[in-house]
């Protein structure tokens, strides 16, 4: 069965904006959570976002980091944890989505 999300995320209201993405059991520093962008020049800023990337949110004190990856010539963004992350925390990262 097609999950949209890691077993151990969900989406749920957020404090910070709108709707964010909260862990649902603890998640040990260092650990890959998945693809978030794929990189497309068709697409507006050149990313395609995936479900796990449409929902977590900015953070300048962020628990997570969004990292460059290519596996098979495939060009995209992994959301990694930066630190231990306990149930009911929302996933959060520093990003800017326009650079001047």
């Amino acid at each position: 069965m097609y999950r949209p999300l890691p077993n151990n995320l969900t989406i749920k209201n957020s404090k910070i904006e709108g709707l964010g993405l909260f862990s649902t059991e603890f998640i040990p520093s260092g650990t890959d959570l998945g693809m978030t962008h794929i990189y497309d020049v068709r697409f507006p800023d050149n990313y395609i976002r995936l479900p796990l990337g449409g929902f977590f949110n900015h953070s300048t004190n962020p628990n997570c980091e969004v990292i460059n990856s290519n596996i098979n010539k495939i060009n995209h963004l992994r959301l990694k944890t930066l630190v231990d992350i306990h149930p009911g925390d929302e996933i959060t990262a520093y990003y800017t989505i326009y650079q001047p």
